[in-house]
């Protein structure tokens, strides 16, 4: 096959979705397909105005692009809004040879909204007032219902998420697949971590207010009243050192260590350079880090909501803790202090459940998903 992925972030290895989509398409190369990636500097070449209409003009340019080369692709994979307009276009403007639309979604936005109001409620959501919640509605989750009811078929990362379109727009089951995100064979390593010296917790990814920060710092100031034996490493949060200490108490900040920016080559020594992964987020589709953390055989805390909670049973091969819960996020996480052999034994069971979960397999079902579009997009044309 002939494959289009599309996003709209910048083509860099460390960022999420950009991973996600570069290993697909690696190992969609390696099945013997061709594929392309649009990602956001290929399509928005310049300065876009207004910028609050960013997304909707990358959605139209990428329309006007693959409706401009469509001979050169049997299926195109957008992530989701982005395929509003072509989806649109194909449903109500039909033109013969337009490859087939499979979209993408990491998460759903009503999830969003509704976590991100009750955190607004307690002065921890930054740019939701009325206003934005107004625009979010009517902006961003209208490109969102557009892009799932005009696709012909649709993939998403975790379970809520694949089941969303069936509920909310009657798609039909057969044409939504759950294709989780994967895990690099690289990660898969034997370390040793001792329970001697001091207890290394560690937390990756962007420092946001739907990632939980608020409660991370609450915890962490919790841990250390009780304990003295305890860092907390900060990786690849993309902000100054400054801002991220700012929330943690004054006198503990010399035991938050923050790392802006992690290179993708040297994530594999960060988790092990750690004792516990901590993931306190409000949301999410699937994190990499997470999977990549229990693939180096980490113990996790983390938050029992979408996309974790497809992967981690609780007391099995991970701790989960009920969202924005600072007390028992703490106390998950003492636990795990406290004892080497529960973090052995929940880290080595995470292990073995990652290799459920690398590149390899899941693409295969990708693979099959942009198949089936394919497949029905010539039954269409033969009749």
């Amino acid at each position: 096959m002939r494959i289009l992925i599309v996003t709209d972030v910048p083509r860099q290895w460390e960022a999420g979705t950009a991973a996600v989509l570069l290993n697909h398409a690696r190992e969609l190369q390696k099945l013997g397909h061709e594929v392309d990636c649009w990602f956001g500097e290929d399509v928005m070449t310049g300065p876009v105005r207004p910028q609050r209409l960013k997304t909707f003009i990358f959605a139209v340019r990428v329309a006007r692009r693959i409706l401009q080369e469509r001979d050169s692709y049997d299926v195109v994979d957008l992530h989701a809004p982005l395929g509003c307009v072509y989806g649109a276009l194909r449903r109500f403007f039909p033109r013969k040879g337009t490859p087939p639309y499979v979209f993408t979604m990491q998460g759903i936005l009503e999830r969003h909204a509704h976590i991100m109001r009750r955190e607004h409620s307690k002065g921890r959501a930054w740019n939701f007032g009325w206003k934005n919640r107004l625009w979010f509605r009517l902006y961003h989750q209208t490109m969102y219902d557009v892009a799932i009811k005009t696709a012909d078929f649709g993939v998403a990362s975790n379970r809520e998420a694949w089941t969303y379109p069936e509920l909310k727009h009657d798609c039909e089951p057969a044409r939504l697949w759950y294709v989780p995100n994967g895990v690099e064979e690289r990660f898969f390593t034997q370390s040793e971590r001792s329970n001697k010296g001091t207890i290394r917790l560690l937390y990756v990814g962007t420092w946001l207010d739907r990632k939980g920060v608020y409660y991370l710092a609450e915890a962490f100031r919790f841990l250390t009243q009780r304990r003295s034996d305890i860092e907390l490493t900060v990786a690849g949060c993309l902000c100054p050192e400054d801002e991220v200490k700012r929330f943690f108490a004054p006198e503990i900040r010399c035991k938050v260590h923050v790392i802006r920016f992690v290179k993708r080559e040297d994530m594999l020594r960060v988790y092990v350079g750690h004792d516990i992964f901590v993931f306190p987020s409000l949301m999410e589709g699937m994190p990499l880090a997470l999977l990549e953390a229990m693939a180096t055989a980490m113990p996790v805390v983390t938050t029992e909501i979408c996309g974790m909670a497809d992967v981690i049973e609780d007391g099995y091969n991970g701790l989960l803790v009920p969202p924005a819960d600072t007390a028992k996020l703490a106390e998950a996480t003492e636990r795990l202090c406290e004892s080497l052999e529960l973090r052995e034994q929940l880290g080595r069971e995470a292990q073995q459940t990652m290799k459920r979960y690398t590149w390899q397999r899941v693409t295969q079902k990708l693979e099959m998903v942009l198949s089936l579009a394919v497949q029905q997009a010539q039954q269409v044309v033969n009749h």
